[in-house]
């Protein structure tokens, strides 16, 4: 190869290394511009997890109205069941065991909102510190315990998000189960 063959190889290999470089700085500042980005919005996560207080008053609301709807229209059955049948013996029991009833499924679906409100909160955090490990290449372990929360903690969220059905799947399991068992003191 002549010298001039050896420049001109040498001359393009140049350009096509300065080209490649370019390419590449370029690529490290998007690079570097979305994980500023992301890792606001996961540190944001990390020190907010829960549902703001409008949400959870929302799902409170909800949860608790359809438990109050479902006692009143049984309240109200047995209202016209005294009015059908002009007997009202065993109304005043039946209207007290309704009562107590619904203080049960009210408070135990309270407790089920605020275990959900945690639950959420606490998967919201773990996601969060695996969206930081991902952006960094650091074990969400390691974050994990920089943060003081322990590795079984990272391991059992995750097993328990595997079997979780989902809050609604919980608000109507219990809601169905309560109200079941209630037809009978009808008859």
């Amino acid at each position: 190869m002549g010298r001039g063959a050896q420049a001109q190889t040498r001359q393009l290999t140049d350009q096509q290394l300065n080209s490649v470089n370019t390419l590449n700085q370029q690529f490290l500042g998007q690079q570097q511009q979305v994980g500023n980005t992301l890792t606001s919005q996961f540190q944001s996560i990390l020190n907010n997890p829960g549902l703001s207080s409008a949400d959870q008053a929302a799902v409170t609301g909800q949860s608790q109205g359809a438990l109050a709807s479902a006692f009143d229209s049984l309240q109200q059955s047995a209202q016209n069941r005294v009015a059908r049948t002009r007997n009202s013996a065993g109304f005043s029991e039946l209207t007290d065991d309704l009562a107590r009833q619904k203080g049960i499924a009210q408070a135990g679906q309270a407790q089920q909102n605020q275990l959900a409100f945690t639950n959420t909160a606490f998967q919201r955090q773990m996601a969060a510190l695996q969206g930081l490990s991902g952006l960094f290449g650091v074990d969400s372990n390691l974050l994990g315990r920089t943060l003081a929360i322990p590795a079984q903690l990272l391991n059992v969220s995750a097993n328990a998000s595997r079997n979780n059905g989902g809050f609604f799947s919980s608000l109507g399991g219990g809601l169905g189960s309560t109200l079941g068992a209630l037809p009978g003191a009808f008859l």
